[in-house]
């Protein structure tokens, strides 16, 4: 084996090593979300927050993560470029937030009196927490071979994946449990993982340079186009108003309430299986083709699901469902790290997650407002997946085949 071939070995193992990393931080990172949403509601009441109120606390969590996670993506292309700043901007924040977290259910416990604190408390904690979304991937963009990142950003979604398959399990097992302890121990365990990022990043520093690669390998986005995140927006919409509002009633149709904790996780199976195959096809063709093939995709699942006649016809409408939205959202990871040398990987990885934060807002509104309960509007929330996931789909696939048009004019100029 010669030098080139042990450095490109050494490379792809260390390139793997960070994928593992970032599925264990966002892993626990997303579990102590959930753990979060959890225990809210006893939290909110014990301060003297109603029940009915808990939602717009919720609404109040993603309407600062749509700001901060870009605005933390753009602080990340500014810090990255000198070795171990990146992991210790990310460290510092990540041990005000697991401060600010620990401290919610002791605070809560002191009664009424402690309601701004824990409001404060709050605020602070979805602030910082936006550090461990895209900070961490803009690694992947800055220090990795252009032709690595999908399959990396599918290891690095991964993460996210067994999280909302462990939710379910999670609720069924906390539901009863004090959450000082569960609180403590999500809050080390994160902080532990946060503080390995330096460890990481220096290691990626050490390792033998990447081979150059063509300009081909590079995803062409240019500059960030705005049909890109709009898309993103109506895709991460299309999957908050089918998983969490439309899944479970489906479900119903054919089993009882206490099957969902085995049913829901099959969305996520999906989701964690089909983004490895997909990211190859990522790297061959592109992430926007993926984009937009897996919101058709969806699409068609969707309506499946809504026509199954049949529990086992559900289960599979479900998991081809879960299998497309983990292709979008991988292959989006893929399209916004891969923007060749621009510098801006951190800033289109933060828009990427400000629009799912959007979507989640957009959802929670639409639940807050009843609009699911009224006959007028039940409709549209029931058939909006399928439209936001086959109009969205179509619309990047046009951007893709109008991009290749522009680079095959391009070589016969040339």
């Amino acid at each position: 084996m010669n030098a080139t071939e042990l450095s490109v070995d050494a490379s792809a193992t260390g390139a793997n090593r960070t994928g593992v990393y970032l599925a264990i931080l966002q892993l626990v990172f997303s579990l102590g979300w959930t753990t979060y949403a959890i225990y809210l509601p006893k939290l909110a009441v014990e301060v003297g927050i109603a029940p009915s109120a808990v939602i717009l606390i919720l609404m109040l969590d993603q309407a600062i993560f749509t700001i901060t996670d870009t605005a933390m993506g753009i602080a990340a292309d500014k810090i990255a470029p000198v070795v171990g700043r990146l992991g210790g901007f990310v460290g510092t924040l990540t041990a005000l937030s697991c401060a600010a977290f620990v401290a919610l259910p002791f605070v809560a416990g002191t009664g009424p009196g402690a309601q701004a604190w824990f409001i404060a408390l709050i605020v602070i904690w979805s602030i910082t927490s936006s550090a461990l979304r895209a900070p961490p991937l803009t690694l992947l963009g800055k220090h990795r071979a252009k032709s690595s990142i999908p399959f990396l950003s599918a290891l690095a979604m991964l993460g996210y994946g067994l999280a909302g398959a462990a939710s379910p399990y999670l609720g069924v097992a906390l539901r009863n449990q004090d959450p000082r302890l569960p609180f403590v121990i999500s809050s080390v365990v994160l902080l532990i993982t946060a503080l390995a990022l330096s460890g990481v990043e220096r290691g990626l520093k050490k390792e033998p340079s990447s081979p150059i690669e063509p300009a081909e390998a590079a995803i062409p986005l240019g500059r960030i186009p705005v049909m890109f995140i709009t898309s993103m927006v109506i895709l991460a919409l299309g999957y908050q108003l089918h998983f969490s509002v439309n899944s479970a009633p489906f479900y119903l149709r054919f089993a009882k309430p206490d099957d969902l904790q085995w049913l829901m996780p099959v969305f996520w199976i999906g989701f964690n299986i089909a983004m490895f195959p997909a990211s190859v096809i990522t790297k061959h063709r592109g992430g926007l083709i993926v984009m937009g093939a897996a919101g058709l995709l969806g699409a068609l699942a969707v309506l499946g699901a809504e026509f199954a006649g049949n529990l086992n016809t559900l289960i599979a409408a479900q998991f081809i469902a879960g299998a497309a939205w983990g292709c979008m959202l991988m292959s989006a990871i893929s399209a916004a790290l891969a923007i060749g040398d621009s510098g801006a990987e951190g800033k289109v990885v933060g828009l990427v997650f400000s629009a799912l934060a959007l979507a989640t807002f957009a959802r929670l509104a639409a639940v807050a407002g009843g609009l699911q309960k009224l006959p007028e509007y039940a409709p549209l929330l029931h058939w909006a997946p399928v439209v936001c996931w086959s109009v969205a789909g179509a619309g990047l696939l046009v951007i893709a085949a109008s991009r290749a048009q522009q680079g095959t004019r391009r070589v016969r100029a040339i």
